[in-house]
């Protein structure tokens, strides 16, 4: 069996820098999320992801632990690549039944004070006009502390029930989702100026309709001409996270993204991710340390690294062959099914998540995964590496991620749920605080204020927020529609 911890035995803490790291909870609204079969372990509670009182009771916890947020991951469709049908996702919940991630936010904000939401939204199947609405009501709702994971969806059986027919081509889907920005940005930035409601009881005007503006959209893929449906809300446009790691899926991040997320197999590929989303946000015009980037680990955590270790052997007793592979078939778009289980993992260009197949395809200089391995890598946890052992000896790994990678925090992934975040609240959290790597409390204000510091809405150079005065934005694009017909006026 595969241990992805990577523990080197004499630790790490001599000679450390005192920089913050910063935790996310990843999870979904469904079973198992990405450790298939663990559901069926008698203290995983992920089966009563139907239960407000799960995810209120998550919350406070994670609260507790001074988390920045937890990540709520979606999917529209089904993995059926795996021996061509849905039965082994169906059998094993993975990700199947699955529900509504917006729906968590408001109860996930009363329960806590500080904690932010992050929410995953598909521009490939929500519309951007009643999106930017249901974003602008959980912004409202949770006084500032929502975030949007902008994704383009890699499953054809989304695509396919939302009557698209299949997915677009994998750069395609990224054209579609600047412009869904585009469209975003005018409704919620730009729209409704800062003082256009009033609230004016004694003449009898609650907004200033002089103040609120059609955004007259038209581009290639989408029409919006009307106003937003909202008032401005705390942020305005919540905190953008963003999960591509291919190339186009970088240089979007880098446009747009202030929380990213990748899943890197070791350091040394995680240095280069960083780097290079890092150098491409400093080749937009942004400040690449405004970035905040999360890798992908699941963490064993007890009071000694026995302790750690006996629990991650009876985890993984748990731990689905055939759900894993529904997983890895389902991300990558490669039916795993296919092949013998000491079959080595195919490099295959696919239209799904392209940098999968990259990073499996290899093991070492040497080496190459098997079938069989790929299964055991995502049992627990999905396609993220995961740490086993005490506090201390997690505590040590995890700086040397950070202080070799430049990454600033760990998008945290579960075995057992909620246990696997009690534990990590209950031993690492103090552990980490001791040494002074980890916030001790929040920050005031919105989920942007907690993140960055800053103020409560994007700020230049972020391309957002050159969307704010709306009719000046329109007489530039009517400008440049004018320009692009004039030579072909002068060929008539």
């Amino acid at each position: 069996m595969i241990v992805r911890s990577g523990m080197s035995p004499g630790g790490y803490v001599e000679g450390f820098m005192s920089r913050q790291i910063h935790f996310n909870a990843f999870d979904m609204n469904c079973v198992g999320h990405q450790s298939p079969g663990l559901w069926a372990h008698p203290r995983d509670r992920s089966w009563t992801y139907k239960d407000l009182d799960y995810w209120q009771g998550l919350a406070r916890t994670l609260e507790r632990g001074i988390f920045d947020g937890i990540f709520i991951a979606d999917v529209i469709g089904y993995y059926d690549v795996y021996k061509g049908s849905n039965y082994h996702a169906i059998q094993q919940a993975a990700q199947i039944p699955v529900n509504d991630p917006l729906q968590l936010a408001a109860p996930i904000a009363l329960a806590t004070e500080h904690l932010g939401i992050g929410i995953t939204a598909s521009t490939s199947f929500e519309h951007p006009y009643t999106f930017a609405r249901r974003l602008s009501t959980a912004d409202h709702h949770t006084k500032g502390r929502v975030g949007w994971n902008i994704v383009t969806s890699y499953l054809e059986s989304g695509a396919k029930n939302v009557g698209q027919g299949g997915l677009r081509r994998h750069d395609n889907r990224y054209e579609v989702a600047r412009e869904y920005l585009e469209v975003i940005y005018k409704l919620l930035e730009g729209s409704w100026e800062d003082d256009a409601v009033v609230r004016d009881r004694v003449r009898r005007v609650f907004t200033d309709p002089k103040k609120v503006h059609e955004i007259g959209h038209k581009g290639r893929y989408f029409e919006v001409p009307g106003y937003h449906l909202s008032e401005p809300s705390p942020q305005r446009t919540p905190v953008l996270y963003q999960a591509g790691a291919s190339g186009p899926g970088r240089s979007f991040a880098a446009e747009h993204a202030e929380c990213i997320f990748v899943a890197a197999l070791t350091k040394s590929s995680l240095k280069s991710f960083v780097a290079d989303i890092r150098a491409r946000a400093a080749r937009a015009g942004r400040d690449p340390r405004k970035l905040r980037i999360y890798t992908l680990q699941t963490l064993i955590v007890d009071e000694t690294d026995a302790k750690a270790q006996a629990k991650f052997k009876d985890y993984f007793s748990y731990a689905s062959y055939d759900g894993a592979l529904v997983f890895m078939s389902g991300w990558t778009g490669v039916d795993f099914g296919q092949f013998r289980a000491d079959d080595p993992v195919p490099n295959i260009e696919t239209n799904a998540i392209r940098s999968t197949i990259e990073s499996f395809s290899e093991k070492g200089e040497d080496e190459r995964f098997t079938i069989k391995d790929l299964a055991e890598w995502g049992g627990i946890g999905g396609m993220g590496p995961f740490m086993v052992g005490s506090a201390q000896t997690v505590a040590d790994e995890l700086q040397a991620w950070v202080e070799e990678t430049d990454v600033d925090g760990f998008n945290l992934a579960y075995a057992v749920t909620p246990e696997t975040f009690e534990d990590i609240v209950g031993h690492l959290v103090p552990e980490l605080q001791r040494r002074g790597v980890y916030p001790t409390a929040y920050r005031p204000g919105t989920l942007r204020e907690k993140l960055f510091g800053d103020g409560p809405r994007l700020k230049a150079p972020h391309p957002g927020a050159s969307y704010r005065d709306i009719e000046d934005v329109k007489r530039r694009e009517a400008a440049r529609a004018v320009r692009v017909r004039e030579p072909d006026a002068a060929e008539a």
